[in-house]
């Protein structure tokens, strides 16, 4: 398949493009100079849209702004429902999709002007396919909210912690991948090494089981930096105190009770502050990450830098312990 035609490539740069580096081998990757790009804040899709696409949009349609307008409302609508992407090449297909709809409408005789907003949206392209993560409405001993990386940008996730009668076995469930797996156990063993200073019984696991849950089970999740959230989600099932439900958290742990730095924090700042989270906890080490976090979202969150894991539960955890709820109650009462 070489035409063997000599060809000076001396003054070429080839530039590639990818949203998952983990996917380039090895080999290839240590030979390329790396430039990482921040994915779009919600805001910035939107004045992109607005500015540019949108208008993109209408005008290869062979419409006019006289035909359709595009409201605020109804772009967000797009970007929240119907996209799920670090960029916006998606949101220009759904923006077209929307074009040649009433370009259809306009040749079928129609020639009203149509406003999109969120009304025309959901008529046009249909229920949202996409609905964000929200903060838990309750708190719960064992339940904690992390924050994620994904190729599509951060994201929330709940880690769930159970317990039942045993004899020590610890389940670990939601297709996490080795790394993840590997923080499970590391945060396990440092709440058994502390037991006696959590106020627990040291030999608290001879009795019991644990199971570590990660909803979301048909999405694979790996890397280290739910460690932290892993290791409050059980130090508050096996204390009885709920952790507070505007509190997210990221960080990697040793079994010497550091908190490691990881990445993404931007995305995952931004994905805190879309789900209403209110206090974040990061590693000490990612303070220089914040100046990348746009000031209005940083302005909107308390972020507590921790060095120590030991940091943690004084930050996050309730001032008494939950009370049981009762089955016979209606939901979002307790029992008194």
């Amino acid at each position: 398949h070489y035409i063997d035609t000599p060809f000076d490539l001396s003054q070429v740069v080839f530039l590639a493009t990818a949203n998952n580096p983990d996917t380039i081998p090895d080999p290839l990757y240590d030979r390329l100079e790396v430039i990482e790009v921040a994915g779009y804040t919600r805001r910035e899709k939107g004045a992109i849209a607005r500015d540019f696409l949108c208008p993109k949009e209408v005008s290869s349609h062979g419409l006019t702004p006289e035909i359709i307008d595009f409201t605020e409302e109804g772009i967000f609508a797009i970007v929240d429902g119907h996209t799920r992407e670090a960029g916006v090449r998606n949101l220009e297909r759904e923006i077209g999709a929307v074009c040649r709809h009433v370009a259809m409408r306009h040749a079928e005789g129609n020639t009203d002007k149509l406003i999109v907003d969120v009304e025309a949206v959901e008529k046009i392209l249909g229920a949202a396919r996409y609905t964000p993560e929200v903060a838990e409405l309750r708190s719960q001993p064992g339940v904690v909210t992390g924050l994620a990386w994904t190729p599509s940008g951060g994201d929330i996730l709940f880690i769930e912690a159970t317990k039942m009668p045993g004899k020590g076995d610890i389940r670990i469930t939601g297709n996490l991948k080795s790394v993840m797996q590997e923080s499970a156990h590391a945060a396990v063993s440092f709440v058994r090494s502390r037991a006696a200073q959590l106020g627990l019984d040291p030999e608290f696991m001879k009795t019991v089981d644990l199971h570590l849950h990660v909803p979301k089970g048909g999405t694979p999740k790996d890397g280290p930096s739910a460690g932290v959230a892993m290791f409050t989600a059980i130090s508050s099932l096996m204390l009885g105190y709920s952790v507070k439900r505007d509190v997210a958290m990221t960080g990697e742990i040793t079994l010497r009770g550091n908190v490691l730095p990881v990445g993404g924090i931007k995305e995952k700042l931004l994905a805190a502050h879309r789900a209403g989270i209110k206090t974040v906890l990061l590693p000490a080490q990612n303070e220089r990450d914040l100046d990348d976090v746009p000031k209005d979202v940083r302005a909107e969150l308390t972020v507590h830098l921790i060095k120590r894991i030991d940091e943690v539960l004084p930050l996050v955890l309730e001032d008494r312990p939950a009370v049981e709820a009762d089955p016979n109650a209606d939901e979002g009462t307790t029992a008194p």
